[in-house]
């Protein structure tokens, strides 16, 4: 019989999963009503609305596919050091900015502020690398507060939702974008290894000379770094334009290329002779920036998070529409088991954070108990919620088969971008020790998360288990560090587990303590036991595409 298709007629493919809402995510949803920023959920559903349209789609795909391209000097031989970027790039750049994305919440006094920016990041994932210098941004403002002057100088400008991109002195532009230059290639996370020198002036500015191995968003309007002065690790601000106009000494060696996102100019610098002026206190570097490095370790934990709920999304849209073996792979019982294992683990990674963000903006405006939460809560989520990204999107991206592993469908280029969240701010041993260091020092931090977790105690044997179980791992402190991990996972799943306890729909919780804490589950997604709903949490998979 002569077959009626032709050899290209497409036949099982998937439509594309465009014009939808990418925050038409329930435990999103729940999260932001929750801690306060269900007034924000208008603006949060028009970006999210905005995140799902073709056209954005296709502007963080070609920022990705057209990356930007290093200037040293101009057709003279003149230094410039200027990074030009696609347009596509300015888009989206422009929209983030627009949408209060990168520091406007410091501005705004309504309680959730923080929040509904973490939801909002949450949703405009549409492409990782624009996000860097938002991120950077909006964890600027902290640290610079440091610095009271420098703070009223350029704080209004860093919170404006206007962007203004080019290379002009700070003070003229309608609005500001920060990024952070810390390490250094003989030291990488030992920053007090550093060794860029800040030489004080007669006029209070310091002269910087050094080289550092990771600068983000080089075209960024201000920096914060670290540099040696004769008190120790110091930090400065630094802008690539003087006031008046003149460019700053900084000195664009190369840009990166990385595993992750190429749309961003991750570079390596030299500082010949910069001016900054000090934030903070000589010789308390660390301690200054250590602010924004709460900031961006939260965005770490947004990024994982919506890294994961975009893949899970997509996997079970894939799975509603692709036929295999006579039906449609979502009523097949292993993949069904699959996809409701990923809900699991993308639910409690989002519900988590926004606990965390919300502890977040009640720690800004002053709550000393909310601050020693997500002092250590944010420690261990950041190690254990960026460690599980890249697995999660593994198994999403397996969900497509081939196609899944082809650079036109977008969940390739979500998996590249998973293992810098583990490694930014802080590789995993880094956060680790970071949240044991914290409790060494600040005890008070694991009194305010055994506050938080017995929130839940009673509502579940399997939970009330695993909140003993990590209690015994504080009888001894012998042999900390070498159960360094261990702790930290456990404490991670046991804060996951308590806002699902006391938040979530009872199938995800009781999905979640049957596996995470009742240890019935295998060591890869889909090996959930039998006896679980899995409907209603498929059910949470879908976003409101209109198929």
């Amino acid at each position: 019989m002569t077959s009626t298709h032709s050899t290209h007629d497409v036949l099982n493919q998937v439509p594309a999963l465009v014009g939808h809402n990418t925050a038409a995510d329930p435990a999103l949803r729940e999260g932001v009503e929750r801690e306060g920023a269900g007034w924000a959920l208008p603006e949060i559903d028009e970006l999210g609305h905005l995140a799902g349209t073709a056209e954005v789609q296709d502007w963080g795909r070609l920022a990705e596919r057209v990356p930007p391209r290093l200037h040293t000097h101009d057709r003279y031989g003149n230094r410039v050091d200027e990074v030009e970027y696609v347009p596509a790039y300015h888009q989206l750049m422009t929209t983030a900015v627009e949408h209060g994305l990168h520091g406007s919440p410091w501005a705004d006094d309504r309680p959730g502020a923080h929040v509904a920016r973490a939801a909002k990041f949450f949703s405009w994932q549409v492409d990782a690398g624009h996000g860097c210098p938002i991120s950077m941004t909006y964890a600027v403002v902290p640290a610079l507060r440091a610095n009271p002057e420098l703070a009223a100088r350029f704080e209004p400008l860093l919170t404006n939702r206007a962007y203004d991109f080019g290379l002009r002195d700070p003070e003229t532009k309608r609005g500001l974008i920060a990024g952070m230059s810390m390490t250094e290639k003989q030291g990488g996370s030992d920053v007090r290894a550093n060794t860029t020198t800040a030489t004080p002036q007669a006029d209070g500015t310091y002269v910087l000379r050094g080289h550092k191995w990771f600068t983000s968003a080089p075209m960024s309007d201000l920096f914060l770094t670290l540099a040696q002065t004769p008190a120790g690790v110091s930090c400065f601000l630094v802008p690539r334009v003087l006031p008046g106009g003149e460019r700053n000494a900084m000195r664009f060696m190369r840009l990166k290329e990385k595993l992750g996102n190429r749309s961003n100019a991750s570079s390596e610098i030299e500082y010949d002779a910069a001016i900054g002026w000090l934030v903070g206190e000589e010789g308390r570097g660390v301690r200054t920036i250590v602010e924004m490095v709460n900031m961006t370790r939260l965005d770490c934990v947004i990024g994982s998070s919506a890294g994961m709920r975009i893949a899970v999304a997509g996997a079970a849209h894939h799975a509603r529409h692709r036929s295999a073996f006579g039906d449609l792979l979502i009523n097949q019982p292993a993949m069904a088991n699959v996809l409701a294992d990923l809900q699991v683990e993308s639910e409690a990674a989002t519900t988590a954070m926004l606990r965390l963000a919300g502890a977040n903006d009640r720690a800004v405006r002053g709550d000393e108990g909310e601050a020693a939460l997500r002092r250590i809560a944010l420690a261990v989520t950041k190690y254990y919620v960026c460690k599980r990204a890249p697995f999660a999107v593994n198994e999403a991206l397996e969900c497509l088969g081939g196609n899944g592993y082809i650079e036109d469908f977008d969940l390739a280029r979500v998996y590249r971008e998973m293992p810098l969240l583990s490694i930014w701010e802080g590789s995993g041993n880094v956060a680790a020790l970071d949240a044991l260091r914290a409790l060494a020092k600040e005890p008070h931090t694991l009194d305010a998360f055994f506050a938080e977790v017995e929130l839940a105690a009673g509502a579940d044997a399997r939970y009330d288990d695993a909140v003993d179980r990590l209690k015994k791992e504080f009888t001894s402190f012998d042999d900390i560090q070498h159960r360094a991990r261990r702790i930290v996972e456990q404490m991670a799943l046991v804060f996951q587990g308590s806002q699902l306890v006391r938040h979530a729909p009872a199938a995800v919780s009781d999905a979640f303590c049957a596996t995470r804490l009742g240890r019935d589950w295998g060591g890869a997604f889909g090996t959930m036991p039998t006896g679980l709903d899995l409907a209603p949490i498929l059910e949470r998979t879908k976003t409101d595409f209109p198929g």
